[in-house]
């Protein structure tokens, strides 16, 4: 019997996100048949008490408040970054740098120039990179792609996306680094995945016209004292795809009773898809070929027959969580190590999508249309 190869993961960052990479290790270790097995070997944190606690809870054998001693341990293959956006880029290029894989939340970086340089770093490397838009990893959205690509909409006539949520709705909510300039504001928050979700569906975005605004122009930080909000809180965008079909985005922070819509809508000649994040194991198809009297949406419900759904529950309909989302991109981040297949969003993918954010963001500013394909094709 072939001893399974074993690969040392340190993280960086123990919040949301380091939960859910963490929790993502382990179900996917279990439920998805990896090609390799992960070993956490140590995490860090911004204080010794913070990586302390975080190390006994995720059950890491190190603790540090130091991330460059993860960058220098022989033990460690693998760096994962879910710090603050403004650290991704010294902190991937530092591992990088060591010939670590790198799995990093999005975006990847605040500007579409500090994503180029880690592309390119990766790419001289010659190692593995996944940035983190697990959203993609949804078996329904797999199934909306293949039913595009097989013509069951036909021609697309237009395409509709929304990330949306409420967590900054209320005037008390504190200023953060998501309200510094380096955080990139609600889109390069929730705005990239809108981005990312409509290429994986339609290709690439080839012109894109934006419209941004700071509707709280002032909030106050942790410490009570009032900081300037420089960053927007809505943006609404036009986009036409390289195929022609065009569509509208919108990502929103301040969506009062919104806990996760990131939902879209494909029109075709020959019928159309509709989804919801908040329902995200449905998806509902409209074939127009119905006959008079029978027509309307129907439900699709995920189940085994959308991979890798069996593999982590054996009945439809039961559902799969966003834990389990990121359980499937954590397998296909491994299996691409393991060399059984391609990145499945690598940093050149990344840098794509930070591109988007950056054209339309200057878009907003000229108040112009945008040509977003020919610049952003490479690194």
């Amino acid at each position: 019997m072939t001893e399974r190869r074993t690969l040392g993961l340190g993280l960086i960052g123990s919040g949301f996100m380091g939960r859910a990479h963490v929790l993502g290790f382990a179900a996917a270790r279990y439920g998805l048949d990896l090609p390799l097995d992960v070993r956490l070997v140590c995490i860090a944190d911004a204080t010794p008490d913070l990586a302390e606690q975080a190390r006994a809870e995720f059950r890491f054998e190190r603790a540090t408040a130091d991330w460059r001693a993860l960058i220098d341990d022989p033990e460690i293959d693998i760096i994962d970054i879910t710090a603050p956006n403004a650290f991704h880029r010294e902190m991937a290029l530092a591992a990088l740098a060591a010939g670590k894989h790198v799995y990093c939340e999005k975006p990847l970086a605040p500007t579409s120039a500090e994503t180029a340089e880690m592309a390119a770093a990766a790419a001289r490397a010659g190692v593995k990179t996944q940035v983190g838009f697990n959203y993609l990893a949804n078996p329904m959205l797999r199934l909306a792609r293949d039913m595009i690509a097989a013509g069951d909409l036909g021609e697309i006539y237009s395409y509709r996306g929304i990330h949306a949520e409420d967590y900054m709705a209320s005037e008390a909510a504190p200023w953060s680094w998501r309200h510094d300039p380096a955080g990139g504001g609600v889109l390069a928050d929730l705005g990239s995945h809108a981005l990312a979700t409509a290429e994986f569906l339609l290709g690439p975005i080839a012109t894109i016209a934006a419209q941004t605004e700071t509707v709280i122009p002032e909030r106050r930080d942790a410490g009570g004292a009032a900081r300037a909000v420089e960053v927007d809180d809505i943006a609404r965008l036009l986009v036409r795809f390289a195929s022609g079909a065009t569509g509208s985005l919108e990502a929103n922070w301040l969506a009062t009773g919104r806990k996760m819509q990131h939902d879209f809508e494909v029109y075709g000649s020959n019928g159309a898809l509709v989804f919801t994040q908040e329902r995200f194991n449905e998806l509902r198809y409209y074939d127009a070929a119905d006959r008079e009297g029978r027509q309307g949406f129907r439900t699709i419900m995920a189940g085994p027959e959308h991979p890798p759904y069996g593999q982590i529950c054996v009945a439809p309909g039961h559902q799969i969580g966003f834990n389990d989302l990121k359980a499937i991109e954590v397998a296909g981040f491994l299996t691409c190590i393991a060399g059984d297949g391609p990145e499945p969003f690598g940093f050149a993918a990344g840098h794509r999508i930070q591109a988007l954010v950056d054209r339309a963001h200057a878009s907003a500013r000229q108040n112009s249309w945008q040509a977003v394909w020919e610049s952003t094709d490479a690194c």
